[in-house]
This record gives C-alpha cells, sequence and structure tokens, in this order.
C-alpha cells in the first residue's frame, strides 16, 4: 500500500494543480472573508448582523461552506483523469488488486483535501481577525470558537475531497462526474429546500450535514423567511460531523468495491 501512496503523491505533485489548489484556497479563504468582513454583513442587502455580533461572525465564516465543491471536485479529477487519458490501465496493471489502488487515492486525496481545508481556514483567520482590527470591531465570539469553527470547517473540505474521490471511481466519466458533484452541492440541495415536504430532508443531506457541523444556518434560515416556512432544523453540530463523516465512509466503500467489478474500457 505505501508505494502506491508514494506513487499518488508523486503524481499530484508532479504538475502545478497542488499550487493552484493551494492558491485558489488561499484566495477564497483570505480573499473572500476579508472582502465580506470589510464591507460588514450590516451592509448586505438584506442587511445581516455585524461581525460584533456571533450570528454576523458564523454567516461569514459559513459562505466558505459554499466553496466545498472545489475539493470535490479535485477528488473528481484524481480519478476521472486516468480514465479519460487511459493510464488506469497502467496504473490496474501494476496493481491489479484495484481496491489497493483506490484505497490508495481515497487516503492520499483525502490528506491533500485537509491540507486545502487548512490553507482555507488559516487565511480566512488571518482575514477575519485583520479586517476587525481594521475596523476598529469586537468580534462577537471568542478568538478560541472562531478557531474551532474553522478547525471544522477544515475537516469538511477533506470530507469533500474523498466525496469527490468516490464520485469519480463510480461515474468515471469526467465531464458527467463533475456536474454531478458540482451541480448536486453548488444548486440541487438549495432547490431541495424549495420543496415543500422535501425540504425537511435537507438536515440528512451532505449539505445539512455540513452546515450543521460548521454552525451555519443563514441561508437555510432566509430561504425559510421567503417562503414564509418554519426554519429547517439542524442537527448538532457533532451529529453533522457524524453523518458527513457516514457519507464519506458510504462513498469510499463504494469507490472500493464498483471498479473491481467493471471492465476498463
Amino acid at each position: 500500500m505505501r508505494p502506491l501512496i508514494h506513487a499518488e503523491l508523486r503524481r499530484l505533485l508532479a504538475t502545478r494543480m497542488w499550487l493552484g489548489t493551494l492558491l485558489v484556497a488561499a484566495l477564497l479563504g483570505g480573499g473572500l472573508i476579508g472582502l465580506l468582513a470589510v464591507i460588514g454583513p450590516e451592509n448586505f442587502d438584506p442587511p445581516m448582523p455585524g461581525l460584533h455580533t456571533e450570528a454576523g461572525v458564523r454567516a461569514v465564516l459559513g459562505f466558505l461552506g459554499f466553496t466545498a465543491f472545489i475539493p470535490a471536485a479535485i477528488g473528481t479529477l484524481a480519478v476521472t483523469s486516468e480514465y479519460r487519458h487511459r493510464t488506469v490501465n497502467f496504473t490496474f496493471l501494476f496493481a491489479p488488486d484495484r481496491w489497493r489502488v483506490l484505497a490508495a487515492k481515497l487516503s492520499t486525496y483525502g490528506f491533500a483535501g485537509l491540507i486545502y481545508g487548512i490553507v482555507l481556514s488559516s487565511t480566512a483567520a488571518l482575514a477575519l481577525f485583520g479586517a476587525a482590527a481594521l475596523r476598529g470591531v469586537s468580534l462577537g465570539l471568542p478568538t478560541a470558537t472562531v478557531i474551532e469553527l474553522l478547525a471544522r470547517l477544515a475537516v469538511a473540505m477533506g470530507a469533500y475531497t474523498v466525496l469527490g474521490v468516490g464520485m469519480g471511481a463510480l461515474i468515471r466519466h469526467q465531464v458527467a462526474a463533475l456536474c454531478v458533484v458540482i451541480g448536486y452541492l453548488y444548486g440541487a440541495e438549495l432547490l431541495l429546500m424549495m420543496i415543500p415536504g422535501v425540504r425537511h430532508l435537507y438536515p440528512w443531506l451532505p449539505g445539512g450535514a455540513t452546515s450543521a457541523l460548521t454552525d451555519f444556518t443563514a441561508v437555510a434560515d432566509a430561504l425559510s423567511q421567503q417562503l414564509s416556512a418554519e426554519p429547517v432544523r439542524l442537527l448538532s453540530p457533532l451529529a453533522g460531523g457524524l453523518l458527513l463523516l457516514g457519507y464519506t465512509v458510504l462513498a469510499s466503500t463504494a469507490a472500493l468495491l464498483k471498479p473491481m467489478r467493471r471492465d476498463v474500457i
């Protein structure tokens, strides 16, 4: 297993994609959060609580959860690129036990997704504290709580990378897999929240689990107000984290089992 993990690491570091990915994480974390914090959520349209409140800080940090499609797409590309360029044939010839190949990818890209999340969260913390100091605003949450929320977000990014690997192994066609992953994460769950009856399933979906884990309810509450409906009750942070872990285990198991029963074409 160790040689396969080393091979995946070398494959990952052999291109500039990893450097570009970390740059994107830094730009999203530092740039997005810095911009939102400097503008101030109280100046949004519609306005939201300011950074001097707990709800305002949670709302600003919670927007990073909507960038989870990026690590998910990276995990998807890790598998589908091999099928697209036919390198998977040589990979499976070198390691006939396909489950070991997929296990190496899951381990490598799960770790890479966690590093992505750490960079994202670290730059977001620097931007948030820097913007608050620049504006002379005292944050509505203690520093330790802010760091805890960002640590949860980093873990979620690692989980979404593994989910992407699982979807890539199941679908294999690169464009189709990316459309499913990005389309679902970026739009499908929000659309489901607008359907009466079905919207109560949202807490049990990956997006709802992530919102629970990161304590971000601003979007769900806003949609409930627009629809004049009761707010969706999310799970506790612990339950949300465990549910997201369950989805990760399910995707990993599917990634390990399904390719062993299909021919490589």
